[in-house]
């Protein structure tokens, strides 16, 4: 059974423990300002547990502690919520919220650590991985939680959603820099497309719903699916206390995004939207790889190509065109520039729909339209690349980008740190363990110290 699923196999191939290693061998010269964490979420089962989705596998976290120039450790622990003793989602009350997989990612607020799934509520870590429990800030949060919530590089605020496929479909939160919901609003003319991810810019929020959401005749566990008759469409909704009354809807091709590169507004006051998607073919080849089904991609997102959407609130139009045709995935940015405008992109680059071309860093130019990748080699795959400044740093690029790399021929991971100018390796951190290809994670520097 388990060979039949892709998502326990090769690079997805599960942890069946957890660990802790200490002075960790380096080769080169890790830069002294990565002082701090770089920690990555996975979905993880325990031995002899075959979930029926990707999605559905518990969470487990993996962890690389830096500092001055040294590798002080590696550790990788399941996040314990119920889910990963057995306990439903739903319950004869209703779906339990903290019956989470808490695997998709891992992000830093107000001193806290917690681990995401968006169906759930967050789980807070200690800064050593151990689990303290579900969190539902203070009891202000009343629904599920992105796994996408973005920090606001200005305000320090937390801008973030509920979705739901049942009403209201859409809730909106923002918590204050010291992890306080200070505004919530249920978005009116939400559906119940799938929400994965969104965008904020200075001034606005932007919701993307496509054409995959709720079908309840889907029993992999994740009730979605691609649904011809549900509109795809961008909601553009101004910050603040009135925003969701004024939220605007256009519609948009038929498509999906999971991840969200960037928001900003342009210099013509026009709201500028990027991220990969997939048309019908390519969510159905990758929907069948995260199931297990035959008629599967080669790999869990197939035909993955980035899009750009342009809005003209002033003319209530809407431009939209594929920008690259490179298969990619988790886009990621110097998070400084999240909702203005960049220069600079990251992603993942993947083998095309018939297994061609390798796995690599990619980086962008948005400015002059170049596209440089660091190739990381036969059957090795990187993590989502995380983007850290430089000391002293001037320019947008000027920094690292740090992605674990899972090794199959040697059975082995290492932490790679690029130079984010020019994507040169600059050091290598090679850990004990060969590490499960994972979703997200982020790099927590000691200058944000956790509880």
């Amino acid at each position: 059974m388990t060979a039949d699923k892709p998502y326990l196999t090769g690079h997805y191939t599960p942890a069946v423990d957890e660990i802790t290693a200490t002075d960790l061998a380096v080769e080169g010269t890790l830069p002294p300002e990565l002082t701090g964490r770089l920690i990555r979420n996975s979905h993880n089962p325990k031995p002899g547990v075959t979930p029926s989705h990707w999605f559905k596998g518990s969470g487990m976290v993996h962890g690389i502690r830096l500092r001055e120039g040294r590798a002080e450790w590696y550790r990788n622990r399941w996040v314990r919520t119920p889910a990963l003793d057995g306990a439903p989602y739903m319950t004869d009350h209703g779906p339990d919220l903290t019956a989470s997989t808490a695997g998709t990612h891992v992000i830093e607020h107000a001193g806290r650590l917690l681990a995401l799934c968006e169906a759930n509520f967050p789980f807070e870590l200690t800064p050593e991985l151990d689990t303290v429990g579900a969190f539902d800030f203070n009891g202000r949060l009343r629904s599920a939680m992105t796994a996408h919530p973005k920090t606001d590089p200005v305000t320090g605020e937390l801008h973030f959603f509920g979705s739901s496929p049942f009403p209201p479909h859409l809730i909106y939160y923002v918590a204050d820099a010291k992890g306080q919901i200070t505004h919530s609003a249920e978005i009116p003319g939400a559906s119940a497309s799938l929400k994965h991810d969104f965008a904020i810019t200075r001034h606005y929020v932007v919701f993307v719903e496509g054409t995959v959401t709720f079908d309840p005749t889907e029993h992999s566990g994740i009730p979605y699916g691609w649904n011809d008759d549900q509109p795809a469409r961008i909601g553009v909704m101004p910050r603040g206390e009135e925003g969701a009354g004024k939220i605007r809807w256009f519609s948009i091709e038929p498509g999906n995004m999971l991840h969200a590169a960037n928001a900003y507004e342009d210099g013509q006051g026009r709201i500028v939207l990027e991220g990969p998607t997939v048309d019908r073919e390519g969510f159905q080849l990758s929907w069948n790889w995260w199931v297990g089904a035959p008629g599967r991609g080669t790999e869990p997102n197939t035909r993955s190509c980035t899009r750009r959407w342009t809005i003209d609130l002033e003319a209530s139009s809407i431009d939209e065109q594929i920008i690259d045709d490179l298969a990619v995935e988790f886009p990621t940015l110097n998070d400084d520039f999240l909702g203005a405008e960049n220069r600079y992109r990251y992603a993942v680059s993947f083998p095309d729909q018939q297994g061609f071309g390798g796995y690599g860093v990619v980086k962008y130019d948005r400015t002059t339209g170049a596209r440089r990748i660091h190739q990381v080699g036969d059957a090795r795959l990187p993590s989502e690349a995380v983007f850290v400044p430089a000391a002293g740093a001037t320019r947008e690029d000027d920094g690292y980008l740090l992605t674990v790399v899972s090794d199959l021929k040697q059975d082995a991971s290492r932490l790679l740190v690029l130079d984010a100018s020019g994507l040169d390796k600059i050091a290598t951190v090679h850990l004990p363990r060969r590490v499960t290809a994972g979703i997200h994670g982020s790099w927590i520097p000691d200058s944000a110290p956790l509880n």
